[in-house]
C-alpha cells in the first residue's frame, strides 16, 4: 500500500465520514428543505461544509502520534452512532450516553442484528483495517508545520465561502432547525461525549448535600389510640406510554384488570426525560425538571433519604430493571434480574412478578415501621417487546418477534408493545391484591409511575431518549395511576374532590412531594403545592 500524507488520509476518512455515515442527517435535511430546485445546491452545500469542518477538526488534531489513533476511534464509534440513527432514529446526546454506559449487557443484547453486523463489518472493521494499514509519509517538521497550515487554512477558506454564498439559508439551518444539527456524525456525538464529561466529571471528591435532615412523620391519632402503620409500594415503570392505557381512552383493552379496581388515574402525566438514567433520579430529587442536572443528582439526597431521615420508615428497592440509577445507594436494595433471587425467571427473562415473592416476609420483620417498598420494572423495555411477556400474554396478534423494528408494520410493534403492557396491567394488579389482606393491618397504598414515555415508529422514530426539546410526545407522556386501599388510608382523602382535579397535568416534578405527603411527613423541603394528593387530603 503506496505511502499518504496524513492530511491526504484525514481528507479522504471525512469524505468516508460525510457520504457513508450521514444517511439520518441527509435525510432529515432533504425533508426539512427538500430536494428540488435551488434546494440541490444547498444540500450539496452542506456536504462540502461538513467535509471541510471534518477536515479542519481532524488536521488540528493531527500529528505523528494522534492522527490514526483518533481516525480509529471515530471510526468504530460512528459505525454504531450511524447503526442506531439509521435504524432506530435516535439521537446520541450525552443523556444517551450516559444511558448507554449504565445499560447491562441483558439490555443491550437485544439491540443485537445482522444488521449491526453489516454496519460493523462495512462501516468499522474495513475503514478501519486501511486506516491500520496504510503507511504515513511524514516530512520534516517545517514542510510538515506549512501543509497543516494549508490545510487549515484551505478548510476555513471554503467553509467561509459557503456560508457568506448562502448565508440566508445557514441563517434559517442554524437558528429556525437546530435539530438537524443533533443527527450530524461524528461531530454531534464527540461534542455530546464532551458534555457527558462536563456534566459529569468532579473536580473532587463528590460531597452529598443532606436535605430534609428535620422530617418526622406526624402522628394523626393519640397515644392512647392505636395507629396503623403504612405500607406503600411505589412502582416504577419503563418506558409506558400513557396513550396505550385503555384507562385513559386506548381503543384496545390493555387494562382489563386495573379497570375492575378503584383506580385514581392520571392521564396528564409527563416525564422528567425521555431516558431512564436521567427521568429515574430526576422523579426521586427534590429538583424539578427545569433545575435537574446528573451533578445535581448525585450530590443530593432525593425523597428516599428524606424519608428515612424520621426513623420511621423503611424502605426497600427491589429492581427487575439495569438499576437504581443511584437513587437506592443508602436504602436496601435487592437485584431480581437473576434466577438466583428471582424465582419468577422463565427461558426468555426474570419477570416482573417475582419482585413480589418473599415481600411478606420483609413486611413481617419491619412491622414496627411505616414501611416504603420500591419495584422498578422491566415492563415495556425495547426495543424486543416481544420478550417482556410470558407467552399467555400475547393477545394482540400478529406481534413483531425481532429487535430491527423497522423490518416490521406498524401494527405488528404496536401489538407487541401493547402486549407487554397488558402484563404490567396484570403485575399491578397483583401488587394491589398483594397489599388488600395488608388493609386490616397498615394503611396501604399503590403509586404507579413509568419512567418516560416509547415511539413505536411514528415519523419513523423507535425507542426513546431524545433530546427533550425535540421529543415527541410519546417519549414525553407516560402512564401513572395510584391505589388508595381498602381502609384507613383511603378514609384521609376525599376521593371525589380528587377525581374533580385528576385530569391536571401533572409531571414528575411532583412526585417528591406526594410521597411525604402520603406518608404525612412534616419538613421544610415539603411544598404542598407540589403534592398531588393535598387538596383532596381531609383536614384532621
Amino acid at each position: 500500500m503506496r505511502n499518504f500524507s496524513q492530511y491526504k488520509l484525514i481528507f479522504l476518512s471525512t469524505l468516508f465520514f460525510t457520504l457513508f455515515y450521514n444517511f439520518s442527517f441527509f435525510t432529515n435535511v432533504v425533508n426539512t428543505y427538500s430536494f428540488q430546485g435551488f434546494n440541490k445546491i444547498y444540500v450539496l452545500s452542506t456536504a462540502i461544509l461538513l467535509i471541510s469542518f471534518l477536515t479542519l477538526f481532524f488536521t488540528i488534531l493531527s500529528s505523528k502520534y494522534t492522527t490514526k489513533p483518533i481516525l480509529l476511534i471515530t471510526t468504530v464509534i460512528s459505525a454504531f452512532t450511524a447503526y442506531f440513527m439509521d435504524t432506530y432514529h435516535v439521537v446520541i446526546d450525552s443523556e444517551m450516553i450516559r444511558n448507554s454506559l449504565q445499560t447491562n449487557l441483558a439490555e443491550s443484547s437485544d439491540l443485537f442484528s445482522f444488521k449491526l453486523v453489516l454496519y460493523v463489518f462495512f462501516l468499522a472493521i474495513l475503514p478501519s483495517y486501511f486506516i491500520y494499514k496504510i503507511k504515513i509519509e511524514y516530512k520534516p517538521f517545517r514542510k510538515e508545520l506549512f501543509s497543516k497550515l494549508k490545510t487549515v487554512v484551505l478548510s476555513i477558506i471554503v467553509i467561509l465561502i459557503i456560508l457568506f454564498s448562502f448565508n440566508k439559508f445557514y441563517t434559517s439551518f442554524f437558528r429556525e432547525h437546530k435539530p438537524l444539527r443533533f443527527h450530524v456524525n461524528p461531530i454531534y456525538w464527540i461534542y455530546s461525549v464532551g458534555n457527558y464529561i462536563n456534566k459529569s466529571l468532579n473536580s473532587g471528591p463528590i460531597v452529598l448535600k443532606e436535605i430534609g435532615t428535620d422530617a418526622k412523620v406526624i402522628p394523626e391519632k393519640t397515644i392512647e389510640e392505636e395507629e396503623k402503620k403504612e405500607l406503600i409500594i411505589m412502582v416504577v415503570g419503563e418506558a409506558a406510554r400513557a396513550d396505550r392505557f385503555s384507562l385513559n381512552g386506548y381503543e384496545k383493552d390493555t387494562n382489563p384488570l386495573l379497570k375492575q379496581e378503584e383506580i385514581i388515574n392520571f392521564p396528564n402525566m409527563y416525564s422528567c426525560g425521555t431516558a431512564t438514567a436521567q427521568s429515574v433520579p430526576c422523579m426521586f430529587s427534590i429538583f424539578d425538571k427545569a433545575d435537574y442536572d446528573y451533578k445535581k443528582g448525585i450530590s443530593t439526597q432525593n425523597v428516599l433519604d428524606v424519608l428515612k431521615h424520621t426513623n420511621n420508615i423503611d424502605i426497600l428497592w427491589r429492581d427487575n430493571n439495569s438499576d437504581s440509577k443511584g437513587v437506592a445507594l443508602r436504602v436496601d436494595f435487592e437485584d431480581y434480574r437473576t434466577s438466583q433471587t428471582n424465582t419468577k425467571c422463565d427461558d426468555v427473562e426474570c419477570r416482573d412478578e417475582g419482585m413480589l415473592l418473599g415481600l411478606d416476609e420483609y413486611i413481617k420483620n419491619h412491622k414496627d415501621k411505616d414501611i416504603l417498598i420500591v419495584l422498578h420494572q422491566m415492563g415495556n423495555h425495547g426495543p424486543a417487546y416481544y420478550k417482556r411477556y410470558p407467552k399467555e400474554f400475547e393477545k394482540f396478534t400478529p406481534v413483531c418477534k425481532t429487535n430491527q423494528l423497522e423490518e416490521c408494520t406498524q401494527e405488528e410493534v404496536s401489538n407487541a408493545y401493547d402486549n407487554a403492557i397488558l402484563y404490567t396491567d396484570y403485575f399491578l394488579s397483583k401488587v394491589i391484591n398483594f397489599l388488600k389482606p395488608y388493609s386490616n393491618t397498615h394503611e396501604t397504598a399503590m403509586f404507579y409511575m413509568s419512567d418516560h414515555g416509547e415511539s413505536l415508529g411514528e415519523n419513523g422514530f423507535y425507542l426513546h431518549g431524545m433530546p427533550y426539546m425535540i421529543a415527541p410526545n410519546e417519549q414525553k407522556h407516560i402512564a401513572s395511576l395510584l391505589w388508595l386501599g381498602d381502609g384507613e388510608m383511603k378514609e384521609d382523602y376525599n376521593i371525589e374532590k380528587l377525581n374533580t382535579y385528576k385530569n391536571k397535568e401533572f409531571s414528575q416534578d411532583n412526585l417528591f412531594h406526594t410521597l411525604l405527603g402520603l406518608f404525612e411527613v412534616e419538613t421544610d423541603v415539603y411544598k404542598k403545592d407540589m403534592d398531588i394528593l393535598n387538596d383532596s387530603r381531609k383536614p384532621e
